[in-house]
């Protein structure tokens, strides 16, 4: 009677926090969604990755990572989870790093965010990240195409419930 298991309390049911990504109706493709489990049975961060129709592979993933969160940790010129994650679903087994990173204004909504634009040595990635107000760390990292200012005018709080297991 396997199926009668309980789940493992290292096995988080979905994050406690609102994740900031493009809304899947927004999206004309496909959409997947995973989640970073901590040893203690947390959410230590979740990722959405934005496919293109007709099996032609991943566009984007958008991560949202909250405070305390290992995979935030990252040595010098080490890239952040998100383009380690995109390149991995494509395939790309190149290895890349950080070539610099520049602090950019952007309004979305009625505020202002401070991006960081991180530069890659795979020119077909773009990158960027920021910190939301509660500090969770949201990176999206894009293939083939520019991060633009009108993709902050497409990012909203999806309800954390939206990513419950159970």
């Amino acid at each position: 009677m396997s199926f009668l298991r309980r789940r493992s309390a290292a096995t988080p049911t979905g994050p406690d926090f609102d994740v900031l990504a493009m809304d899947p109706g927004d999206w004309p493709g496909d959409l997947g969604a995973g989640l970073l489990p901590g040893p203690d049975g947390s959410c230590q961060g979740i990722y959405l990755r934005y496919d293109l129709f007709g099996g032609r592979g991943p566009a984007m993933l958008i991560g949202n990572l909250p405070p305390g969160s290992p995979a935030r940790e990252l040595a010098e010129g080490q890239v952040p989870f998100e383009v380690a994650q995109l390149l991995a679903a494509l395939g790309n087994d190149e290895p890349a790093e950080v070539t610099g990173i520049e602090d950019t204004p952007v309004m979305q909504g009625d505020g202002l965010l401070i991006v960081r634009r991180i530069k890659i040595s795979e020119s077909r990635v773009a990158c960027a990240q920021f910190d939301r107000s509660d500090g969770v760390q949201v990176t999206i990292a894009t293939w083939d195409r520019p991060i633009t200012d009108d993709l902050y005018q497409l990012l909203k709080p999806l309800p954390a419930e939206m990513f419950q297991a159970g």
